[in-house]
């Protein structure tokens, strides 16, 4: 299946074969990266804007690498030294950037619903790069991405994801897109920190890390976010990490071939300790190196370009 739409705000409106279009597209892209010469002119002439209203380092600057990869003209947004912060809309400073000629935007929000909302109000495509704890597709995207590289399928996987699903925008996402893939997704945490209602986005639902981490293939480890969480979740961060971080004693427990992931930035010696984030189990960097293909397959996507023989050179 083409991947033909305008907009990419979440995986959640995605069928299975858009997202393999994606995937399958990025395959092409991880070459360009490995080669000395790090350029093709897929998107020479356009501009593109990073409107992060959020910290990020990983997401930021794989965008933007991945922007000038492609060839394009690349807009760094900062939230902290622009009119927003004198009162001004997001509608209006994002059609005050459109107004300029740009030919695509990236957005980081804190509101959920914030990329979905400037996708209706501008003529440009819209990349989501996170959007409050409502989805972050091009993280789940490379999750795929290296989950289909390291195991060689999605199909027939059981993926656990471990942490503060409350908050996180990654694990919807990944919800949605390991299961339209074909994979079985239980999401474990304190009951604090798990949403009401996640079983009805496809996931099962656990409360006890030792009894599920045995059947897990792959373990995705979720950041705790403290900048959104009050003194209530859970009594200590100590006590959290000992029920619910991955170390070395726990990760006996695992299968030999397990592949432990994390979207960062970690905590560590809290949701992992340095042993299991840097073991032979981890795919930690592999993530952060495919992240760039995914997001040069989202941005040549939506560009409609076409990939010529030329561009590979």
């Amino acid at each position: 299946m083409r991947f033909e739409r305008r907009n990419l705000l979440g995986l959640e409106e995605l069928e299975r074969g858009e997202i393999e279009s994606i995937l399958d597209t990025a395959e092409s892209f991880v070459e360009i990266s490995e080669r000395p010469l790090k350029k093709v002119p897929v998107l020479r002439g356009m501009t593109v804007v990073n409107l992060f209203f959020e910290p990020s380092t990983r997401t930021r600057i794989s965008f933007e690498i991945a922007e000038k990869r492609l060839s394009a003209d690349t807009v760094n947004f900062a939230a902290t030294t622009s009119s927003a912060v004198k009162g001004e809309s997001l509608k209006d400073t994002a059609r005050n950037i459109e107004s300029m000629g740009i030919d695509m935007l990236v957005i980081r929000h804190s509101a959920p619903g914030a990329a979905a909302y400037l996708a209706g109000v501008l003529d440009c495509p819209v990349i989501n790069a996170g959007d409050g704890a409502h989805e972050h597709p091009t993280q789940a995207l490379l999750d795929l991405f290296t989950v289909r590289r390291r195991r060689g399928r999605i199909d027939g996987l059981n993926v656990l994801i471990v942490g503060d699903i409350l908050h996180s925008r990654v694990a919807r996402s990944n919800v949605f897109g390991f299961s339209k893939l074909g994979a079985a997704v239980t999401v474990c945490g304190p009951p604090t920190l798990i949403p009401p209602g996640i079983e009805d986005l496809g996931a099962k639902v656990s409360f006890d890390l030792l009894e599920a981490l045995p059947e897990a293939d792959v373990v995705m480890v979720l950041r705790i976010q403290r900048e959104r969480l009050g003194d209530c979740f859970f009594p200590t961060l100590r006590e959290y990490s000992d029920l619910f971080g991955l170390d070395e004693k726990k990760m006996e427990l695992a299968k030999s071939d397990v592949t432990v992931m994390h979207p960062g930035p970690i905590n560590r010696g809290v949701e992992m300790t340095p042993g299991v984030a840097d073991g032979p189990y981890s795919v930690i960097l592999g993530q952060v190196k495919y992240g760039l293909a995914v997001r040069m397959a989202v941005l040549y996507l939506l560009s409609g370009g076409e990939l010529s023989s030329e561009d590979t050179y």
